[in-house]
């Protein structure tokens, strides 16, 4: 009966989409106000389509419906609730009803916040296109990706359970949410691009009609990627949180092209500049989140990440060809309306600076393209497994990296149009000094690499930039509401919420960027070999084991030891790295024990368990500064909702004077 139920609600749901989608067009065609409200009902229909859909999917991997073959791959009786739960994504077809139901939440959200411009050619346009992109998705789930097939024959008495990584810890109930919310957030200031150059719209009120929902995709999207790190860093156990894997890279593209976009937007809402390139942009992001998806549900690459081998790949290569090819197609059909009037006056000045920052931003998504899809180019064209791993990527990606630091730094602190010396000193000159201190500082005291130094030194910069900054408009505020600090950094924070929400993701993003340096030039690695009791130093703390033990149940069995950290003689506790083994599985799962500091983590894992002579061997990582990466991407988030926040409105007669003239422009959000 649910399998039914599932399959009728999706269809309900791709129906809706096809009516929605004729009843659009031939209302437009005939100017008929009657079929466009059929064709915005029909989004109606088709919210509680998908919404019915998952509940139905959800009610059935609860119960334990057995006969349902997604259920039964993916669920068991002793699965944990949390996991039971979490289980409509932890496999390809569960993951594209997931979609499928976050898309339509979009499109019902979107049309609703239209719907007083409802009958305005450029909205009805982006909301067939979005229909379009559901109803392809509505396809994948009623053909290949259709989870509610039924098992063949008779219905086992329990099931498989999910992949053991996939419920072993509970980042699985946020990490692919969260990504997906990003992803599936792309397809509006998509349809919004492609019905700009429909109706020949092409000036910047698309670009204000979607700034919002591109800030809530690339911040759901930001927020994905760090939980994805924090999930790989807990549960794999290799010590890392950032591999270059295949989907770990198809998820950052769409993240780089998005960051550029929203850069660069600013520039064409100010100096009606870079109209094709914001569009190419925008279609390129989309299409990034469709190879995305191909690359994780397709089973072409081999990652931990990735689903198994089916049968969609060729439906969503052939989908990104049509979303291209037609985003292509368009911008060539519009090109002498695209000529954009404005032009850059002065390489010294705020959107020159955005045009190097898009530039070094696709640059950086070219080469993560480039070693992401081209082993797969040379494993179909001529048969061989090729293999690109991490010192291609750190070779090309640091000075593209190093190079969006300073940009980072200076950007903020250029005019519009031009910038003269006394500007650039003033806002520059301590900044550039602090970080020339703490570069060199970290050449004698710390480490000689230059990368590691410059990285420092940049990011050193760009946070005495942006404290200098609200500094100075804070003190402005200050003099002139004749008020205290704190209520002056209120208003200030208040009055400009995109700009200093810009800010806070600015200052996330360079503590990030600080932090991967640091891990990675003052990481430390070892394995010990010890008996019970028996005790091994490693940089400075002393390893004792204390003894070890196991507990079973349903879900799994594990087994722990329990390891002793002290330091100078002062204990630091006892932390249990563990291995598990899951019923179905022959893969035996490792859990580290992390002990979570401000300067520096001690990540321990159960490389084997304890031998016939009771010896176990422990790898020990000494890793600087992983916790700042965590905290960068909270800023992250914080910086977006700030950047999404209303402007509080100036009391009249109100004027910021001085040094504080620190633009009430917008500052972008990357």
């Amino acid at each position: 009966m649910k399998a039914t139920l599932g399959i009728l609600a999706l269809a309900f749901g791709g129906g809706a989409c096809v009516v929605g989608i004729t009843s659009l067009l031939l209302g437009l065609q005939r100017k008929n106000d009657a079929l466009l409200a059929v064709g915005r009902k029909c989004v109606a229909v088709l919210l509680v389509s998908a919404l019915a859909a998952v509940g139905i999917m959800e009610w059935a991997l609860v119960s334990h419906d057995f006969t349902i073959r997604y259920v039964a791959e993916n669920n068991a009786r002793s699965t944990p609730l949390l996991f039971t739960i979490t289980g409509l994504w932890s496999a390809l077809a569960g993951s594209i009803l997931l979609w499928v139901l976050i898309l339509s939440g979009y499109i019902g959200v979107t049309v609703r916040h239209f719907r007083k411009r409802a009958s305005e050619p450029l909205v009805i346009w982006a909301t067939i296109v979005m229909l379009g992109v559901a109803l392809f998705f509505f396809l994948l789930v009623l053909g290949p990706a259709n989870p509610f097939r039924l098992v063949a024959g008779g219905a086992p008495l329990d099931g498989r359970g999910p992949n053991p990584l996939l419920q072993n810890h509970p980042l699985m109930a946020f990490h692919p949410p969260m990504l997906y919310l990003g992803y599936v957030g792309f397809t509006v200031p998509f349809a919004f691009a492609m019905s700009s150059l429909i109706t020949g719209s092409v000036g910047e009120g698309w670009l204000a009609d979607t700034r919002r929902t591109t800030l809530i995709a690339w911040g759901f999207l930001s927020l994905g990627i760090i939980l994805g790190a924090w999930w790989s860093y807990e549960v794999l156990g290799w010590g890392g949180y950032w591999a270059w894997d295949p989907v770990e890279n198809a998820s950052l593209l769409p993240w780089l092209t998005a960051t550029a976009f929203i850069h660069s937007v600013m520039v064409q809402e100010r100096r009606a500049m870079l109209r094709v390139w914001n569009l190419s942009l925008v279609i390129a992001t989309f299409c990034l989140t469709i190879l995305g998806t191909f690359l994780t549900r397709s089973g072409v690459v081999n990652s931990v990440h990735a689903f198994s081998e089916s049968s969609i790949g060729l439906w969503l290569l052939v989908f990104l060809g049509v979303c291209a090819g037609a985003g292509l197609a368009l911008i060539a059909w519009r090109g002498d309306r695209l000529r954009a009037p404005g032009r850059i006056d002065s390489m010294l000045s705020r959107e020159a600076a955005f045009l190097g920052n898009n530039l070094l931003f696709v640059a950086f998504a070219f080469v993560v393209l480039l070693g992401t899809v081209f082993p797969l180019i040379v494993e179909a064209i001529q048969g061989k497994q090729l293999s690109v791993g991490e010192p291609y990527f750190n070779r090309m990606t640091i000075p593209l990296g190093l190079a969006l630091l300073f940009l980072m730094a200076v950007a903020p602190a250029l005019p519009w149009r031009a910038a003269s010396g006394d500007v650039l000193k003033r806002r520059l000159l301590l900044p550039a000094w602090v970080g020339t201190a703490v570069m060199v500082l970290t050449l004698i005291f710390l480490d000689r690499s230059l990368p590691t130094a410059l990285a420092f030194g940049l990011g050193a910069f760009a946070i005495a930039g942006i404290m200098r900054e609200t500094f100075m408009a804070v003190k402005s505020r200050r003099s002139a509401d004749k008020i205290g600090w704190m209520r002056a950094t209120g208003r200030t924070l208040a009055g400009n919420p995109r700009r200093y929400g810009g800010l806070t993701v600015h200052l996330g993003v360079v503590l990030i960027a600080v932090a991967i340096a640091g891990s990675h030039t003052f990481g430390t690695k070892q394995e010990i070999r010890l008996a019970k009791g028996q005790s091994a130093e490693v940089a400075g703390y002393t390893f004792t084991y204390v003894g070890s033990s196991k507990s079973v149940t349903g879900q799994k069995t594990t087994l722990s030891t329990d390891i002793r950290i002290e330091q100078g003689g002062k204990s630091l506790g006892t932390y249990a790295p563990s291995v598990s083994t899951f019923p179905n599985s022959n893969q035996a799962i490792g859990t580290p024990s992390v002990r979570t500091g401000v300067l520096r983590d001690i990540y321990l894992t159960l490389v084997s368990s304890p031998n016939k002579t009771g010896r176990v061997t422990i790898g020990v990582g000494i890793n600087p500064m992983v916790v700042w990466i965590w905290f960068g991407g909270a800023l992250l988030a914080i910086g977006t909702i700030g950047a999404l926040l209303p402007s509080v409105r100036r009391r009249p007669g109100f004027r910021v004077t001085g040094e504080a003239e620190v633009e009430a422009q917008s500052v972008s959000v990357s």
